[in-house]
């Protein structure tokens, strides 16, 4: 018996130091062409193995096709219904009555995001008076209804929130938003065990600075193809981790560093764009997504955290007619690892697979079978 105790105690350990990041991929749906049945979306993720999808349009028949199945669902509250529902706790209750209460937990939703992006919406409306007020009351609404295990985050996009990538010791929240809306928002996440969500985009930085090279940016294992942070002597061989710790950083800075932070969208484009974009390709997506997971497989964190990030998610499932599925960013890129016609695009397997313990994982593993058998 001790030795069975033992040996339980020595698994649990390994299985908990050194748990993977989740991968996931985003669903959106589209207003100009004719979406697939919610039934073959659903079935199609589960025969791709993906363990979590972000979908951004939650819609009420997409979120009961995930019934009963292992999918893990990250939903989301469209801006234009913030003022709504930091106004008035009943409306945030409606919501939940219409897209989580009939289906929670036989679909298991483990996440929601109050809006999307806010800070880059603020030229055609300023949402961010209503994001905290807003993500307060839908934490609340959960609790009255009994639900403590579903999370409340939103969603920023780096471009718009880090005031630079690189070096990665450097950077800070953009002012005057750090202090006036992420600080106060940081610590209610730390209150709520929630994450900090962020919108990653490699490609999107690779194009504004053409000083990265482009195997940087694609995770390749090139000849003096990394950049040292001369601040903290840290050495980064992909534009991913970079960009990574320049979040975990400006968390940091303002105390907060030990909430989990969430890539809510990452990926890089296989064609369409602007004139000119000719890195927007198959081979350099795919190059792109295998490094991506390759990475996050190997359990290695980011430079400046051991665990890294907790979850990311790979903008997305599918192309639709025409490349407009570019979620505001610029019309006609193709971001899918699926066709139009949901066939595959890479041979990439974005499913968590086998967790790598590493040598510490083997050495408990070994002192295990030593007392199991003296």
């Amino acid at each position: 018996m001790p030795s069975f105790l033992f040996i339980s105690l020595l698994l649990s350990f390994i299985h908990f130091s050194f748990s993977l990041p989740s991968i996931g991929v985003t669903y959106s749906t589209t207003t100009t062409t004719a979406s697939p049945p919610p039934d073959k979306i659903s079935a199609t993720i589960s025969t791709l193995k993906i363990p979590n999808v972000r979908l951004p349009d939650a819609d009420p028949s997409l979120i009961k096709a995930f019934a009963f199945t292992n999918t893990s669902l990250f939903l989301s509250i469209p801006n234009p219904l913030l003022p709504a529902v930091a106004a008035n706790r009943s409306l945030a209750l409606r919501w939940l009555y219409r897209h989580v209460l009939p289906f929670y937990p036989r679909s298991k939703i483990t996440l929601i995001s109050v809006g999307n992006a806010v800070l880059d919406s603020v030229a055609e409306q300023d949402f961010t008076p209503y994001l905290l007020p807003a993500m307060r009351n839908l934490h609340l609404a959960l609790h009255e209804l009994g639900i403590k295990k579903i999370p409340v985050s939103t969603t920023f996009s780096f471009f718009s929130t880090i005031t630079t990538a690189f070096p990665p010791s450097s950077a800070e929240f953009q002012q005057p938003a750090g202090d006036l809306i992420i600080k106060p928002l940081l610590q209610f996440l730390e209150e709520t065990n929630s994450s900090f969500l962020i919108n990653l985009y490699p490609y999107n930085l690779y194009r504004l600075n053409s000083e990265i090279p482009v195997g940087f940016a694609l995770f390749q294992d090139y000849p003096f193809n990394f950049r040292d942070d001369l601040v903290t002597g840290v050495r980064y061989f992909n534009l991913f981790d970079m960009m990574a710790d320049s979040v975990l950083t400006a968390m940091a800075v303002m105390g907060y560093e030990s909430v989990p932070v969430i890539v809510a969208e990452t990926g890089w484009p296989s064609g369409g764009g602007e004139a000119g974009e000719v890195e927007a390709n198959e081979a350099y997506a795919e190059m792109y997504l295998k490094g991506l997971v390759r990475h996050l497989k190997s359990g290695v964190g980011t430079p400046l955290k051991k665990d890294g990030v907790a979850e990311v998610y790979v903008y997305e499932l599918m192309d639709h007619e025409g490349g407009n599925n570019d979620n505001n960013k610029v019309k006609g890129r193709k971001w899918g690892i699926l066709t139009e016609n949901m066939t595959r695009k890479f041979n990439v397997e974005i499913s968590s697979g086998v967790k790598n313990y590493g040598l510490m994982g083997i050495f408990l593993f070994l002192i295990a079978i030593f007392y199991a058998f003296p």
